[in-house]
């Protein structure tokens, strides 16, 4: 099984991948995702943490039950993320909510992933509720060079005090061979509302574009992925300004940025998370314009989706269609997370 799944993962397709692109021409394929797992926190009471907030520890019976559950739940959902179109789970995924590296390598263990032998990128960040982004990553796919953390310094308007978030992850590898930097982040959120709150999220953008620019200062033509959860929909200000994402690929300049979910967002209607009847579309995977180029002799972007089958939303009720959340109303659903994940595919060509 692990050898077919190991085939699977570089399955041969054929399709018109560009408009010069051949119909006998064939490519391995692989996919890239992102997921906020939902807080998925352990049993373990972390005197250095706020983790008693947690949903999870907030749970007073059954909590070593529930946790397992809920680790088997994010297994589940990893695991199908492009498998219809790869025959294999996510060759490189983003992760963000998770409190600490214990609880992400027990969804790598997980009997629904332990084949695909995952490993895990994770550094603690100073976030007030006690939760980290991390990558999670097949070995016999990606190979990563470098890590790094870097924290986003950030302060309360009014009383001017530090506001402690997550920091923003950055892994470069190589992927079959083809050097990819990948950047995790998790953006702060809209408490207190959106205007109030934006000011945090244009700062973040800003250090995720830093981040880029600095290596684009070495390698112009370096294949960057950012994603995450940004708390901010393509057609805000931290996306559309800071970081200057585009709609179109022939309006990406040579260090510019393109983001395939800008029109699913504003043409399309379509959103990973939903809120008073308003979908927002938060979870974004965005590249640099050399993973958009036509030659694929090695690996470029393909297309981009969010996972939003059936058994993630909620089938009945004034939730309808919604994500189905894991934690409600103080107890647990069963359910999954609050956000679809989002995911995009790389090919490149078998000559």
């Amino acid at each position: 099984m692990k050898n077919l799944k190991l085939w699977l993962s570089v399955a041969l397709i054929t399709a018109f991948v560009s408009a010069n692109a051949q119909e006998d021409k064939k490519y391995k394929i692989h996919t890239v995702a992102f997921y906020n797992l939902e807080n998925l926190f352990d049993t373990v009471n972390d005197t250095e943490k706020n983790d008693e907030a947690s949903p999870m520890m907030e749970i007073k019976a059954n909590r070593e039950e529930i946790y397992k559950k809920k680790v088997h739940n994010m297994a589940r959902v990893i695991s199908d993320i492009g498998s219809e179109t790869t025959g294999n789970a996510p060759a490189i995924i983003g992760i963000c909510e998770v409190e600490n590296v214990d609880v992400v390598e027990d969804v790598a263990n997980d009997p629904l992933l332990l084949s695909h032998d995952y490993g895990i990128v994770h550094f603690e960040s100073p976030d007030r509720r006690g939760i980290d982004v991390g990558l999670m990553y097949q070995k016999d796919l990606f190979q990563p060079i470098s890590k790094s953390s870097h924290t986003l310094k950030i302060y309360d308007d009014n009383s001017k005090k530090r506001v402690y978030t997550r920091d923003q992850l950055l892994v470069s590898g190589k992927l079959d061979g083809d050097l990819i930097h990948i950047i995790v982040n998790h953006w702060p959120s809209r408490s207190g509302g959106e205007a109030r709150s934006r000011s945090k999220r244009m700062a973040a953008a800003k250090l995720n574009k830093h981040i880029i620019d600095s290596l684009q200062v070495i390698d112009p033509y370096a294949k960057v992925i950012t994603m995450g959860d940004l708390n901010d929909d393509p057609t805000n200000a931290s996306v559309k300004d800071v970081l200057k994402a585009k709609a179109k690929k022939k309006n990406v300049a040579i260090k510019g940025i393109y983001n395939p979910f800008i029109n699913m967002f504003k043409k399309q209607g379509l959103g990973t998370t939903a809120y008073r009847d308003a979908w927002s579309l938060f979870d974004q995977i965005m590249v640099t314009k050399p993973l958009i180029e036509t030659d694929f002799s090695s690996y470029r972007y393909y297309k981009a989706g969010i996972y939003n089958k059936n058994y993630l939303s909620n089938k009945k009720g004034r939730y309808k269609g919604y994500p189905l959340r894991s934690f409600a109303d103080g107890g647990f659903t069963d359910g999954f997370s609050d956000h679809f994940p989002v995911y995009i595919f790389l090919v490149k060509e078998i000559k």
